[in-house]
């Protein structure tokens, strides 16, 4: 696709950018929506977006959905992420309803992927205090009992959006095989034995600690097969990764346009700061970086779409590697460029740099990103 949209394409992401500018087009705007900053995501305003259809915008149309693609949906997150629309619950819930979509019973899929068209936010739980890039060493533990019953214990952290989802997607172990013992679990958050908590961070309120204490779930609470987890995860990572490449893409589009629109009014010496070599050179790296960025995303996107039961996990990783790390880079060349005002909160810059730094940790750090890149070409 690359620079190219259909028209339809075209139409739907000039709506998008016209929304966010009308609803969240103001710091006053986004500041009421978001406690300052503090929330991610608005459910009010999210309610709004699946009014308008665009919550299932590559979720199958028997569903209530689109019928789109991965390209419509990267180009939603980065449309969204650009205007900085408090949606952040939409990423989990679409990454969450792939899975569904992908392996969830016929009941399951009814209930969680018409009701992520409707609003409903999805969470992923797997991440555990033992257990980080290496997901396999989790250790949740589900049992079952003679009637069918599976029991829950455990405890996961840094799960996205658990304190505002409907519906929680649980990676849970079933069998001592590091790999071979996993199972995924559809669960209502307002489960008996479920405790939220929310961990406070520089971005606000995100992630949070998620207690499973005697969590009862019924037999065909089961997504997919039992012991078959970490295969449906491998499956999703097309979907994981590409999805928080277009919102960092966004996102590193709208710190470098507020660091253009800043160095063309700001003046010293007598004259714009961005005439001076110094910053018209790193606004010409940073324009070409980001340019990259989009062509690369977009590519995998449309191939992703091509060829939906095929990994892409070499260009996946690197459409992760790159979004990320180009977002944390434009915020920070922002920041420098517009001096002490960039630090402050009377500009967006500073927001820019605490949304960026965390990307290239979260969904697979850029270490472990350049890991599989790697062992691709056999190393």
């Amino acid at each position: 696709m690359g620079s190219r949209l259909t028209e339809e394409q075209a139409d739907f992401v000039a709506a998008v950018r016209d929304f966010a500018k009308r609803e969240c087009g103001t710091r006053e705007q986004r500041g009421a929506l978001t406690a300052d900053g503090r929330e991610a995501h608005h459910p009010g305003l999210y309610g709004r977006l699946a009014d308008l259809g665009w919550l299932g915008v590559c979720l199958p149309e028997e569903y209530g959905g689109s019928g789109g693609g991965l390209a419509d949906a990267c180009l939603f997150l980065e449309e969204t992420s650009y205007g900085m629309v408090p949606a952040g619950g939409f990423i989990t819930t679409v990454i969450a309803a792939k899975a569904y979509e992908k392996f969830g019973t016929e009941h399951q899929r009814r209930e969680v992927l018409s009701g992520a068209v409707r609003g409903d936010v999805l969470a992923i739980a797997m991440s555990e205090p033992g257990a980080g890039s290496d997901v396999g060493a989790l250790r949740c533990r589900a049992r079952q009992e003679g009637d069918g019953t599976w029991v829950i214990d455990g405890q996961k952290t840094w799960i996205s959006n658990a304190h505002c989802a409907r519906s929680i997607l649980l990676v849970a172990r079933t069998g001592e095989d590091k790999h071979g013992g996993l199972t995924m679990f559809h669960l209502s958050a307002r489960t008996t034995g479920v405790e939220v908590r929310g961990i406070e961070t520089m971005g606000g309120r995100e992630v949070n600690d998620v207690f499973l204490t005697g969590v009862r779930l019924p037999a065909d609470a089961v997504v997919g097969q039992v012991d078959d987890g970490w295969r449906q995860l491998m499956a999703g990572l097309n979907y994981e990764r590409l999805f928080l490449a277009a919102n960092m893409l966004g996102l590193a589009r709208r710190a470098f346009d507020d660091a253009v629109t800043y160095v063309r009014e700001r003046e010293q010496f007598g004259r714009p700061v961005g005439s001076f070599q110094a910053l018209r050179h790193r606004i010409a790296d940073l324009a070409t970086e980001i340019e990259c960025t989009r062509l690369l995303v977009r590519e995998v996107a449309l191939d992703c779409d091509a060829q939906p039961d095929k990994l892409f996990p070499r260009e996946a990783s690197m459409a992760k590697l790159k979004a990320t790390e180009t977002a944390k880079r434009a915020a920070l060349e922002g920041m420098q460029m517009m001096g002490g005002y960039g630090y402050t909160t009377e500009f967006d810059m500073e927001r820019h740099l605490r949304a960026a730094v965390v990307s290239t940790v979260y969904g697979g750090t850029s270490e472990i990103q350049r890991d599989v890149i790697g062992k691709t070409y056999g190393l």
